[in-house]
């Protein structure tokens, strides 16, 4: 495995869920630890790094939706859950050592940046790892969007979609066992087979602008710094021609 970057500067996906580790609500500090020294692996490579993280390992708007809550008013409140999230991160990641902001969509300013593009993007280029916090800031859009949006305005290379399986597979493997595992999708692909990589949104952003999505499993330690590296670790979603 070579040692020099394949990528300069990426956006990382991390699902609220991801936090949960073995919990059922919450922060694991474990689950957390270990997704920021493996953020470190690739700060230390000089990678220029954002990170969007959802919320949903302590609400979920959709779910509350569900149950009667006014639409605008549940994704609001899963927004301030990303902070949340974002806040505990920038924690862990700052006692390793590892130079950080945040920036959030809703102005909070005792607790966060706003959400400023050349900002952020200045921040990259000092080398601190930027975590968009709060989405887009406006309800009815997923942070699946949030992340498209942004890896967008900052010039990433990648979008790396963090999840518990080993890429995207044809049905959900854990119920499935016959689920066939992909090593490589288009975009049209994922939005007619309805695999539930990214909204359709944000599946429909990054095929305008042509800007690759690769799902790994965060669980395994190093799959964030083997990417980084240009491994084939996952399934990589993008244009018929890329790569070639």
């Amino acid at each position: 495995m070579t040692s020099r970057p394949a990528r300069k500067r990426i956006l990382l996906k991390l699902s609220g869920e991801a936090l949960l580790g073995e919990q059922e609500y919450g922060i694991d500090y474990a689950m957390l630890d270990s997704i920021a020294s493996q953020v470190k692996e690739i700060y230390d490579l000089g990678i220029e790094t954002a990170i969007v993280i959802g919320g949903g390992n302590i609400f979920r708007g959709l779910a509350a939706t569900a149950k009667g809550m006014e639409r605008a008013s549940a994704d609001y409140m899963g927004m301030l859950a990303t902070v949340l999230n974002s806040l505990a991160l920038q924690n862990v990641l700052e006692n390793k050592g590892v130079r950080t902001r945040v920036q959030s969509a809703i102005e909070m300013r005792e607790l966060a940046e706003p959400y400023i593009r050349r900002r952020a993007v200045r921040h990259l280029e000092k080398k601190r790892i930027v975590i968009f916090a709060a989405g887009t800031g406006n309800p009815y859009f997923t942070t699946d969007t949030a992340a498209a949006l942004r890896a967008m305005e900052i010039g990433a290379e990648v979008i790396m979609k963090a999840t518990k399986v080993d890429g995207v597979y044809s049905a959900d493997p854990v119920k499935d066992p016959s689920a066939v595992k992909f090593d490589r999708l288009t975009y049209l692909d994922v939005l007619q087979k309805d695999l539930k990589v990214m909204d359709a949104t944000a599946i429909s952003l990054c095929m305008d602008n042509d800007l690759p999505i690769i799902v790994f499993n965060l669980t395994v330690p190093g799959n964030i710094k083997r990417l980084a590296l240009g491994e084939q670790v996952g399934t990589i979603v993008a244009g018929r021609n890329y790569g070639s």
